[in-house]
């Protein structure tokens, strides 16, 4: 797992990369951060200043942490309106030459004081905190977050109307996806499958598992690629939860397996589908916080027009083998480290890192209070009626995590509030709107 690192050690990182970045012809290195939104913010600056950079940050505001959809702001009692700086430092471990970007790198970034101290606000920071609570129960985490998005012409439709998964898509896109092959893989991804999703225009991408700060560090450089090299296609490209009504949605499927050592606590156990004890209680703890959760993994407006029922979003509170809608969907695979749980509720509007921080701090609860999974759902959860109901509204979702002491203590006092701030105004922004006004004014934000 990524580690901080002293001022010094920053700085002596960059005098080392940097001759080989201008090597390779890089000119400038783009920083990367999510908001509590969803939305990725960058800096960037020219290579000569990358070592001054590293060492010290570049200027970011605060009040970022309370920023909309819409670019409007909302606040907390202790933001601090215009006032004050953070610095923006870039972990120099993940620093990517640019495939679809001659001329640029990209890395990921962690906010920290002017002092010197990290952010409390810092999300990235939340979800490093979170995977090291699991190693210092001896065990890890390796995770991976499933890229979804619609791509579209100049005017704004869908630019692949084949059939869903269809060779029609494939082929009449074909240069397109395999630059966006070759771009991933050059950057050193490991890409598992590229293929036509459901709806019109959309595909999916699915990268090797890795640990959790480093998935979602992935999440980003992935779907910045994907932008990049659709500009140069002409397209236009979408995250949002949801680009046209009535049709499914972009998710964010997130997977993960806990290990312990060498050995994979989603196989070969005693439990069911050969969970270990430890594996079902982590599982057990997210599953029984999913609602709170959802405010991390669903924080859009349009999220809850993507989680509805009998449309493969997991929009009950339940879990099955291999069941598509439930909202655990467990994974045997064909050997044991192919084993994990998909959590199929979040969606591509969600901040990789709080998803994570926050899947990862449920789990730990659930595992230092042993809990068991409820019995497994097999089949529909709408037409069987046996499962609870996720939030349907991100006012609802936004209840479930102010009541979440579990929330608030794991991310602490300025985030947790930070989070709840934006969720709340933004439920307050499109309360009255239609849902093909919040699809509207949602489509390209993401």
């Amino acid at each position: 797992m990524t580690t901080t690192r002293s001022r010094a050690e920053r700085a002596a990182q960059a005098r080392t990369a940097a001759p080989r970045l201008a090597a390779e012809g890089i000119d400038g290195v783009v920083f990367g951060w999510v908001d509590n939104a969803g939305l990725t913010r960058v800096k960037s600056v020219p290579l000569a200043q990358l070592e001054h950079a590293a060492e010290y940050g570049v200027g970011a505001a605060p009040c970022f942490d309370y920023c909309l959809v819409d670019d409007s702001f909302t606040t907390t009692p202790s933001s601090s309106g215009a006032t004050g700086d953070l610095r923006l430092v870039p972990d120099l471990d993940r620093l990517t030459p640019l495939a679809a970007q001659p001329g640029w790198a990209w890395a990921p970034a962690d906010r920290y004081t002017q002092a010197g101290a990290p952010h409390p606000g810092c999300q990235r920071g939340f979800a490093r905190r979170a995977a090291e609570a699991v190693e210092g129960r001896r065990m890890s985490v390796k995770a991976g977050i499933e890229v979804e998005w619609v791509v579209a012409d100049a005017a704004g439709t869908p630019a692949a109307p084949g059939p869903g998964y269809g060779m029609t898509r494939f082929v009449e896109h074909s240069d397109y996806l395999r630059e966006v092959l070759t771009a991933l893989t050059r950057q050193g991804l490991d890409v598992l499958q590229l293929h036509p999703e459901y709806a019109a225009g959309q595909f999916e991408v699915s990268l090797a598992a890795e640990g959790p700060v480093e998935a979602a560090d992935t999440a980003m450089l992935v779907r910045h690629t994907i932008r990049a090299v659709s500009a140069r296609h002409g397209l236009r490209v979408s995250y949002a939860p949801v680009f046209s009504d009535g049709v499914l949605g972009n998710g964010g499927h997130v997977h993960l397996s806990l290990w312990r050592r060498d050995r994979n606590l989603a196989h070969g156990g005693p439990g069911r589908h050969g969970l270990h004890p430890e594996g079902e209680h982590f599982l057990a703890g997210v599953l029984a916080e999913l609602p709170a959760l959802l405010a991390l993994g669903a924080p859009s407006a349009a999220s809850y027009l993507r989680l509805v029922p009998s449309r493969f979003a997991g929009a009950y509170r339940c879990w099955g083998l291999e069941n598509r809608e439930a909202a655990l969907r467990l994974i045997t695979g064909s050997t044991a480290g192919q084993a994990n749980a998909e959590f199929k509720c979040f969606d591509a509007a969600a901040n990789p890192y709080l998803v994570l921080g926050g899947v990862l701090s449920a789990g730990l609860a659930g595992l230092d209070a042993g809990l068991p999974l409820p019995p497994e759902v097999r089949g529909d959860p709408a037409a069987l009626g046996t499962a609870d109901r996720l939030p349907t509204s991100l006012s609802e979702a936004s209840d479930a995590y102010e009541k979440s002491a579990l929330l608030r203590t794991a991310l602490g006092g300025d985030l947790y509030e930070a989070v709840l701030a934006v969720r709340r105004a933004e439920a307050e922004l499109f309360a009255t709107r239609t849902d093909e006004d919040v699809i509207e004014a949602t489509r390209w934000r993401y």
